[in-house]
């Protein structure tokens, strides 16, 4: 089975959206001081990375 471009974009951005979701998830469960807004900016970067990565699809 063949991986065109659009699967691997699609691919790509299912995995950010987890890895976003859990390092946000992270920041507010499990750290409750400083760091957890440093997890949080880091998930919020995965989920705006995802975005592009969806919008890529099909012009790529």
């Amino acid at each position: 089975m063949g991986m065109n471009k659009n699967t691997v974009l699609s691919w790509a951005t299912w995995i950010m959206i987890f890895v976003g979701l859990s390092l946000i998830g992270l920041g507010a469960v499990r750290y409750k001081d400083v760091a957890g807004y440093g997890f949080a900016a880091v998930g919020v970067g995965f989920l705006a990375n995802a975005w592009v990565f969806n919008a890529l699809k099909g012009r790529v």
